[in-house]
């Protein structure tokens, strides 16, 4: 079996880091999944090889938990500190992001393959005040700001973690 998944590069979105997260996902929402190295055979059953570090990534960027019966998705209303869910957005935006645009009192963002989600519930997570809701495709997210003034604040924060090598 050809390991294409196991480089450990996140930002190497292709195709591959996006199949593997749908299957992580997948497999979590069943149930059952105690352990990495057990999530590892699983994956691997259905033709994913993945590295534990790369792994470990995967499950933090999908806010993943471990808890005594295995991992689930976050819980809803689990306390996180404000700075941890904002430095976490600041990761998701460098990451994943690679144009912002303001339109009236909408924010589009663009990603790559698979990164809409991650960063839509980063967002979401973050409780910006300027942010109403979050809508995700694959490659896309909208987000509903307060108004136009708000979007192109909101815009210009979501734009800074970028630096300049990614923009509009």
């Amino acid at each position: 079996m050809k390991n294409i998944y196991a480089s450990g590069s996140v930002s190497s979105e292709g195709g591959g880091a996006g199949r593997r997260r749908r299957e992580i996902l997948a497999l979590v929402g069943r149930g059952g999944v105690r352990s990495q190295e057990e999530l590892q055979r699983r994956l691997r059953r259905r033709g994913i090889a993945v590295a534990q570090p790369t792994l470990s990534r995967d499950l933090k960027t999908l806010g993943l938990a471990k808890t005594p019966t295995g991992y689930v998705t976050s819980p809803a209303g689990a306390f996180v500190p404000a700075e941890t869910r904002r430095s976490a957005l600041d990761r998701a935006v460098g990451e994943f992001v690679l144009s912002v645009r303001a339109a009236a009192s909408l924010v589009v963002i663009r990603t790559p393959p698979a990164g809409a989600h991650p960063l839509a519930r980063a967002l979401d997570e973050a409780d910006l005040p300027e942010v109403v809701g979050t809508i995700a495709g694959d490659d896309t997210v909208f987000v509903a700001a307060t108004g136009a003034s708000t979007a192109r604040l909101l815009e210009r924060r979501l734009r800074v973690p970028l630096g300049t090598q990614k923009g509009a």
